[in-house]
């Protein structure tokens, strides 16, 4: 199976939806040799590519299927049935879509002249940028770059300095400011460092920048939304079924995540941590009952497991998690704000 058996791109969820069912099976197939590669190899991306799961998130408004935060899961959901690996790119890759609404309406042009170009990167300030005319100077090294090697662009957080200075924009209510830097892809080197338990073919590795000029115009904040105002723009637009439903209800109708309740809102990050912390568990118990079948290499359950634990390593089912809600509902300022969609 080949992305050229479709013609043209997906016009709506369903046929998403659809095409990711299809290569389901093609993925579970391949899913050692995923493992083996430690990255995905170039002929699935391009299965990926053709199912539309990188274009999901692009508005119609630049011809993309403008899927709702619910059908997203959805097409996840389905290609995860195949490959865990396959599925953790899928949705990385269709960050795009979402970052378009805070660039500049022209830079998205320029960056994205196809709605199936990949963007990956890590969204924590981990580097360092110094204000020059006209942009930054990027310097830096992310961690857990997922789908970096197959990339076509990488988004990066960093905090900002001016004349070695930490700075902060006027009116900012933090002394230290941070920002996304997008780069090329060529502008990164992969530290090939992803040599993990499981989720082994994510190629989530590490990658550095040295001195690298962004321009002003390729740099944006979850605060500013600089396309049109939509359910997508929004620095957190996802949740697990039921917390999803009432939030996309919410926001389709005009609102913003301002407009939930605290309980709401904080439903969302924790339906989010359940899934993932109840799906090792069930995993875990299958993995029992199945007994000695379950340990041998050629048995799915030893890669199951293995994924499944590594997946709750990722910071979305950690503690800070709890911690960060529990904080919110509490009236105190949270650690890890974008899990609420808290921008500033």
């Amino acid at each position: 199976m080949s992305a050229a058996r479709w013609a043209g791109p997906p016009q709506d969820a369903a046929e998403v939806l659809r095409r990711a069912k299809e290569i389901a099976p093609v993925l579970r197939e391949r899913a050692p040799e995923i493992e083996a590669n430690r990255t995905l190899p170039a002929e699935v991306v391009e299965l990926l590519r053709g199912t539309g799961v990188f274009r999901m998130c692009f508005a119609r408004e630049w011809g993309g299927p403008e899927l709702t935060s619910v059908e997203q899961l959805e097409v996840v959901e389905a290609l995860a049935y195949g490959d865990a690996s396959a599925a953790w790119c899928g949705v990385i890759g269709a960050n795009s879509g979402l970052l378009a609404n805070f660039l500049y309406q022209s830079v998205v042009k320029d960056v994205y002249p196809s709605l199936d170009l990949v963007t990956a990167g890590v969204l924590a300030p981990a580097g360092r940028a110094e204000r020059v005319p006209g942009g930054f100077r990027l310097s830096g090294r992310w961690s857990f770059g997922s789908g970096i090697k197959h990339s076509d662009w990488v988004t990066s957080g960093a905090f900002l300095f001016q004349d070695g200075e930490p700075w902060a924009e006027p009116g900012s209510p933090h002394a230290h400011d941070s920002r996304q830097f997008l780069v090329p892809r060529s502008a990164v080197e992969v530290v090939d460092d992803w040599d993990t338990t499981g989720l082994c073919g994510t190629g989530s590795c590490d990658y550095t920048m040295t001195d690298v000029f962004v321009p002003d115009e390729h740099t944006f904040t979850f605060w500013e939304v600089r396309g049109t105002p939509g359910p997508l723009a929004q620095p957190d637009s996802e949740g697990v079924y039921g917390a999803m439903r009432r939030q996309w209800a919410v926001l389709a109708a005009g609102g913003t995540l301002d407009d939930l309740t605290p309980t709401e809102r904080a439903a969302s990050p924790l339906a989010w941590l359940h899934a993932f912390r109840a799906s090792r568990t069930v995993v875990t118990r299958l993995y029992d009952l199945l007994q000695t079948w379950s340990i041998n290499r050629s048995s799915p359950m030893d890669r199951w497991l293995r994924d499944t634990a590594v997946m709750c390593q990722n910071l979305t089912a950690q503690d800070a998690v709890l911690e960060s809600v529990g904080a919110y509902l509490l009236g105190r300022p949270p650690l890890f704000r974008i899990s609420l969609g808290l921008d500033r």
